[in-house]
């Protein structure tokens, strides 16, 4: 599907989010009044496009037969995460003439990396069939040391600009998650497998900050003191979903407290903040903080 398509669904979408109920006729002449119209919006592409929305958002735009007008039948869809992200990925400020004339003073970020068989997995988990994928981790990069396995693909995630897949990996007969920027190669398969009823890919990563899990980790209390600015921006933009202000002395610090795993993830975050943040519990947290603190500082003696 072309680019004006995307931008087609987005403006329409928009219309009608921020409208009342709008007859065929009104729509055409918003659409032809708009500086990206290409040309009228005939009836049959109008359908169609409802039908796309429909298929990419889920979101229902239907008709009132009483006086021929069309309106969004359940707007809550778009509350989604996944419809955000998409609504993110294929759009552009509303405005299209202002977005085109400061093109080169709206600075975007760059779509996160491992998008070439983005919809190649995206099928495989509509579908429910394995993926076989060759796959090239981060620390070889020699031919002999590439992987061919086979996984049921479960749920795609996003964490820092990187695309990673979950699923369960046949070879090693667990959950595992992969980075989509090391998949060489990637194969739909003709066997199929039934997502368990009891897994919810929201619950999998619950109790960590990033993609790495693991059964053998126990959810323990954390708890931090930000200092400065750092308060100001944990609190507007939490670390974790679980995160609570427990303390707060204005313009010092502040206190916050997680239920979360002590993951890898959780320690390079948390250095990311340098001596803005202190670890105050657990114990065990607050060593592995030092002893990375001291690695880092060995280094540079």
């Amino acid at each position: 599907m072309k680019g004006k398509t995307y931008y087609r669904y987005i403006w329409l979408l928009d219309l009608l989010l921020t409208s009342d109920p709008l007859p065929y006729e009104d729509i055409c002449m918003m659409w032809e009044a708009n500086p990206m119209s290409d040309g009228p919006l005939a009836l049959r592409t109008f359908h169609e496009h409802r039908k796309g929305i429909k298929e990419m958002f889920g979101v229902d735009i239907d008709c009132d037969r009483k006086n021929n007008t069309y309106f969004i039948k359940n707007p809550e869809i778009l509350d989604n995460r996944m419809a955000k992200w998409l609504l993110r990925k294929y759009s552009i400020p509303q405005d299209f003439a202002t977005f085109h004339s400061m093109k080169d003073r709206i600075l975007l970020e760059e779509i996160p990396l491992g998008q070439a068989f983005l919809n190649d997995i995206i099928e495989a988990m509509k579908s429910n069939v394995e993926l076989q994928v060759d796959y090239q981790r981060y620390e070889y990069e020699h031919e002999e040391h590439l992987q061919t396995f086979h996984i049921q693909p479960y749920a795609l995630k996003v964490y820092n600009r990187r695309w990673y897949l979950l699923g369960f990996l046949s070879e090693q007969n667990g959950l595992r998650t992969i980075a989509l920027d090391r998949i060489l190669h990637l194969k739909l398969l003709a066997k199929s497998f039934t997502l368990p009823e009891d897994f919810t890919p929201r619950q999998y990563f619950g109790n960590v900050v990033g993609i790495y899990t693991s059964q053998n980790l126990p959810v323990v209390n954390v708890k931090i003191r930000a200092f400065g600015v750092q308060a100001e921006y944990l609190n507007s933009t939490p670390l974790h979903k679980s995160q609570s202000l427990v303390y707060y002395k204005h313009g010092e610090f502040a206190e916050f407290t997680y239920r979360l795993c002590e993951t890898p993830e959780l320690v390079s975050q948390l250095l990311a903040m340098g001596d803005k943040i202190e670890v105050l519990e657990p114990e065990t947290l607050r060593e592995r903080m030092k002893d990375e603190v001291r690695k880092m500082r060995e280094r540079y003696e």
